[in-house]
């Protein structure tokens, strides 16, 4: 995000959850490891990307593959999420 002037807030705490991103005030940006996000562990961060989006947040989920492979896409998304406002 540091190519296009983004800053973000890493590991900030919302609704008692974790974000890996938060960008603005409401735009949240969630990066899933391969093994972490299966099973039980997607269905919790499931229902917290439900409870944020009722509290008016925008949630974005990125996967590693993505992340690592494809980080133009993961740039756009988020840029074109900024675009609109999401993130105010």
């Amino acid at each position: 995000m540091r190519s296009i002037g983004v800053e973000i807030r890493q590991q900030v705490w919302l609704d008692d959850h974790p974000v890996d991103a938060l960008i603005g005030r409401h735009l949240v940006a969630q990066l899933d490891g391969f093994a972490h996000h299966q099973g039980a562990d997607r269905r919790r961060d499931l229902r917290a990307d439900a409870r944020l989006a009722l509290r008016g947040y925008t949630v974005l989920r990125f996967d590693l593959q993505q992340l690592l492979f494809d980080p133009e896409y993961v740039i756009s998304t988020i840029a074109a999420a900024m675009a609109q406002g999401l993130h105010r």
